[in-house]
């Protein structure tokens, strides 16, 4: 998981002036040695507003989405219960073990703490939020320099992910095969 969102964030957010510096579109004229005289940072020539929305739904998007597809699977195998787990059975056994002991804390001051290491669900859990922590972050970066190059609209990523997704929906239904009534 943590090594396709880091090729997927590497890929397009981590490079995204690159990838946006790739939909300049360059001279319709042939070269002007006058353009020489003055240096512009590439950051500075225009965005075709088309090329941006379409970089913006077939690439970015898209790529947010499957990195949301990815936290959401995982999230959902953490909040099921893992009985292939080797720690549960440990604690189990363990657990069990306790109850029947009785110990003088006098004697063994740390006999009532247990070493157990955390089940596997917690783990991938607690990895899932820092990843999400993470998406957020990198999303709000990212955006910020898309709304920078390609005209700032006032949306946040959040809605614009959101209006994204609702017209692929839209599109995705619109789009099936409708179903003929037979009787």
């Amino acid at each position: 998981m943590v090594d396709f969102l880091r090729l997927s964030r590497s890929s397009i957010d981590d490079s995204i002036s690159q990838n946006l510096n790739a939909l300049v579109t360059p001279a319709s004229r042939g070269f002007d040695p006058s353009s020489t005289t003055q240096r512009l940072p590439r950051d500075s020539q225009p965005i075709d507003p088309g090329a941006c929305q379409t970089f913006k739904n077939d690439v970015l998007f898209q790529s947010w989405q499957a990195r949301s597809d990815v936290l959401a699977y995982c999230a959902s195998v953490a909040t099921s219960d893992d009985p292939d787990d080797p720690e549960i059975l440990l604690q189990t056994a363990y657990s069990e073990r306790e109850r029947e002991r009785v110990v003088d804390e006098r004697l063994d001051p740390y006999s009532s703490q247990k070493i157990f290491r955390e089940p596997r669900t917690e783990v991938l859990a607690a990895l899932v939020r820092n990843e999400r922590s993470v998406e957020n972050i990198v999303r709000a970066r990212t955006w910020s320099i898309v709304a920078e190059r390609c005209g700032d609209t006032g949306e946040s990523w959040e809605s614009a992910l959101d209006r994204w997704r609702s017209m692929r929906d839209a599109r995705r239904k619109f789009s099936e095969p409708r179903q003929s009534r037979s009787a």
